[in-house]
């Protein structure tokens, strides 16, 4: 691809927003207090546009003007609690789809199956005749 004023303009746009978020702003660093282990979770939300134009020009020089910019909007919408071994996930906003719903709903759903494989594998136990 060739390089162009409007390219660059692009680029340099979008290396500041990649410096601005990363990873740990979407999943944040944990925070514990006492026996709970609080980790944020936000939603990201950027845009960016470029634009330019050639001038033109009665001399030989190329004339170029053009700008660029773009946003970012960091919103809070959840955290990952985990207590006495379990985890689960508070939302701050109320659902807005049934995904929404479901995915809120997976580590529950991981702590409930894993609490009946205990409890199976202690009945399997107890059945045993003991020898």
């Amino acid at each position: 691809m060739k390089e162009t004023p409007v390219n660059r303009i692009m680029e340099s746009t979008l290396e500041r927003m990649r410096e601005m978020v990363d990873t740990s702003t979407i999943i944040g660093e944990p925070i514990t207090t006492g026996g709970t282990t609080l980790i944020p979770v936000s939603k990201i939300s950027y845009g960016f546009t470029s634009g330019g134009t050639d001038l033109p020009s009665k001399s030989n020089a190329e004339l170029f003007g053009g700008g660029g910019g773009g946003g970012i909007t960091i919103t809070p919408v959840a955290f990952i609690v985990i207590e006495n071994g379990k985890s689960r996930m508070m939302q701050i906003n109320n659902y807005t789809s049934s995904a929404d719903r479901a995915i809120a709903m997976i580590p529950e759903l991981v702590d409930k199956v894993t609490e009946l494989l205990k409890a199976d594998k202690k009945t399997e136990d107890e059945a045993q005749p003991t020898e």
